[in-house]
């Protein structure tokens, strides 16, 4: 007879597993869980005082308690009829330093028994706590993946700090994970929320590809360990063997599916010649493997079990509600998971605005505008593994302008589609974006569909790395400062313009812009103002009143074009053709304006980074940027004025130069007011805190009705 002791006591870390065993002991009550998934909030700094049980994860045959340091030996496996092994859990308290040894030991004598849950082979798979009839009482729970409720509770220090009210296992599936790849906003959304929501008591995995490149790249993966579990996708004709890696980092379990079809030179959506060919392939092998990867990985010595709530990102991931509707549920497996679209651009679902690296002239890495296919012809459906009769939730016409042909039909599979039909909930990365898809022009003929499933569409605005981002601890910036002491602001913007060659003059204004170099981001429109914002004969501004500064990449018509302003106007504007991360920390450091002139923006982080650095934004009122610019008002809270910088609309080059113009001028004549915006912007909270909050009250609506079935 074998038996596991659970063990609880303070300041005690829980780290038995990567996942582990955790419930809060108090007056008797164990507000405990199923599985690994905590209850209760996980800080990221343990405070003295805690209180945790702690699993072991010994196995201990008969008369063998030392490694529990418990002595003696016991027997507290119980044999019931319905075959279910009955393990004790003890519990100790150790709130006071008084408590004799002969309380401790009836304290020990007391506990929970755990029932363990075992597959066909009799291996362990799980436990279950169950209390002893009038010992403990333990607090109601969902099964599985809605582990319990936890009201808000007082913080040892006194404060109130919100809880998180209910566990899940999380599955988040993703073309990108920073660090691991990372071409934009997805990277960094699907490398910043899974942590966050780990130290918030969930159970979070993270599944994207196995990216090898050939380059330095290769070693964001080096920590990664091959898991030994292989399955076998059929798809595309035949049958493909699909391998999984996994590390263990910030309490996430990030899972990379591996396949000769991720090793190549690139980025994850194309090379210097374009798009992948075999995109829809590579993407379809992704989802297959990340709707098996919660069945066969015990990851932590558990798998994640059927009860997962699945967060798909964008089209890559955009087969894996269709996969559970038809692929899984008819057979009773994933009847009681869930999955929620998270739609960072809808322009995707048939091109992607991918930036692919190359060297360039002079040894930098330039970028250049691929696309990506997330629609493809109709015959391509029989490729993905789906029954034929769910060909209706994928299938997809262009309009009669929109094909290439007069003999073309225009049928095609638009797998975003079917991630709209199938998909228990719809997410966009703002609330301005939620409803900017449900348009003519913003849906890319989605949008009867997406305005058809309103009931369930909802907006979080992304938020952003606090720690990377940290105007106070900044190491690629000259000077630190905060919102209390602004001196190192100046300092910054002085030591850019010695850095880029401009005259050091911290009365100019500066202006900045960070971006794609390309058609959304409103490149054309700057293109065209250029001129007049810095010839002499401008209003309010004179030939030397103003730098501006561009760090961008994209179309290279657009990149010549900076070129050859840049040597037209040597003492005013820079510009730097590539992405290079410490440079944007010291652009958005050290400019006073950040002009964004987008002509969509679903979420859009520059502007939330110039807020946080004290850079007061400028921005076309769109998507997330509309959401997260609040507009000045001078004349609000009696003179003393409101909001963090300005927005403007409609889009074109007079209204984007007359907000400019305004924002100069404030910068000039009013210096009270731009210190009030400069601090208005550094005390917003954009954390990814916030958003997981957000996250968090989806994922229960989630739960709220039956799972899509057909």
């Amino acid at each position: 007879m074998e038996s596991v002791r659970v063990l609880s006591g303070a300041n005690t870390p829980c780290n038995s597993f990567p996942n582990s065993v955790r419930a809060k002991v108090s007056n008797g009550r164990v507000s405990g869980q199923v599985g690994f998934a905590p209850l209760w909030r996980l800080r990221r700094r343990r405070r003295n005082g805690g209180l945790c049980l702690r699993l072991t994860g010994s196995v201990l045959g008969e008369g063998d308690e030392s490694g529990l340091g418990l002595g003696g030996s016991s027997r507290d496996r119980d044999d019931d009829d319905d075959g279910v092994d009955r393990i004790q859990i003890q519990t100790q308290t150790t709130q006071s330093s008084g408590v004799d040894q002969r309380k401790k030991k009836q304290q020990l004598e007391k506990g929970l028994i755990l029932g363990t849950e075992r597959d066909g082979s009799g291996s362990v798979i799980g436990f279950h706590l169950i209390p002893p009839p009038g010992e403990i009482e333990l607090s109601d729970s969902h099964e599985d993946a809605v582990i319990d409720e936890v009201r808000e509770t007082e913080d040892i220090d006194g404060e109130e700090t919100p809880q998180t009210r209910a566990t899940y296992n999380v599955v988040f599936v993703t073309a990108e994970a920073a660090p691991y790849s990372k071409t934009g906003g997805l990277g960094d959304v699907c490398g910043s929320l899974p942590i966050v929501l780990a130290s918030r008591g969930h159970r979070v995995m993270v599944v994207s590809p196995r990216y090898l490149n050939g380059t330095t790249a290769d070693k964001n993966f080096a920590g990664a360990v091959d898991t030994g579990s292989c399955i076998k996708v059929h798809c595309f004709g035949g049958v493909q063997d699909v391998a999984f890696f996994h590390e263990y980092r910030e309490g996430v379990d990030w899972v990379f599916v591996d396949h000769p079809a991720y090793h190549r030179p690139g980025n994850p959506y194309g090379d210097i010649y374009g798009a992948f060919g075999d995109n829809q392939f590579r993407f379809t092998l992704l989802c297959h493997a990340a709707c098996e990867a919660p069945l066969v990985l015990p990851l932590g010595g558990f798998t994640y079990g059927e009860k997962c709530l699945f967060l798909v990102n964008d089209w890559h991931a955009g087969l894996v509600p269709v996969l559970l509707a038809a692929k899984y549920r008819p057979y009773g497996v994933y009847k009681d998971a869930r999955s929620i679209l998270v739609i960072h651009n809808l322009a995707h679902q048939s091109a992607i605005n991918s930036e692919v690296s190359k060297p360039g002239k002079s040894g930098e890495v330039v970028h250049l505008v691929t696309e990506s296919l997330g629609v493809e012809p109709a015959a391509t459906y029989k490729n993905l593994g789906l029954p034929s009769e769910w060909y209706g939730a994928l299938g997809w016409v262009f309009p009669t302008w929109a094909r290439t042909h007069a003999l073309d039909t225009g049928e095609a599979v638009n797998i975003l589609k079917g991630a709209v039909v199938t998909a228990d909930r719809i997410l966009t990365v703002s609330q301005g974006y939620s409803w900017e898809i449900t348009t003519v022009e913003g849906g890319y003929g989605l949008q009867e569909l997406l305005s058809s499933r309103k009931s369930v569409l909802n907006g979080i605005t992304n938020g952003i790395d606090d720690v990377d981002w940290d105007p106070s601890s900044d190491r690629h910036i000259a000077v630190h400062y905060s919102a209390e002491d602004l001196s190192g602001k100046v300092q910054c913007k002085i030591a850019l313009q010695k850095e880029l060659g401009l005259s050091a003059r911290p009365d100019c204004p500066l202006i900045g812009f960070i971006g794609r170099l390309d058609y959304q981001k409103g490149i054309d429109l700057i293109q065209q103002a250029i001129p007049e914002i810095l010839q002499d004969d401008v209003q309010f501004l004179k030939s030397s009143s103003m730098f501006q500064v561009m760090l961008g990449s994209g179309d290279p018509q657009y990149e010549d074009w900076m070129r050859a302003t840049e040597s037209a106007y040597k003492e005013k504007f820079r510009g730097w053709v590539g992405f290079n991360v410490p440079i944007s920390h010291r652009i958005t450091a050290g400019c006073d304006i950040l002009l964004m002139p987008s002509r969509f923006e679903p979420c859009g982080l520059n502007q939330l980074y110039a807020m946080r650095y004290g850079t007061v934004p400028v921005v076309h009122g769109t998507g997330g940027l509309r959401d997260t610019v609040e507009n000045f008002n001078p004349y609000a809270r009696e003179g003393h004025g409101e909001g963090t910088g300005w927005t403007f609309s409609p889009l074109s080059k007079d209204i984007m130069l007359s907000a400019l113009r305004v924002a100069i001028r404030t910068f000039r004549e009013h210096k009270s007011s731009w210190k009030g915006l400069i601090k208005r912007g550094m005390q917003k909270d954009f954390t990814w805190e916030t958003a997981a909050i957000q996250y968090e009250q989806v994922f229960e609506w989630a739960f709220v009705d039956p799972p899509y079935v057909s």
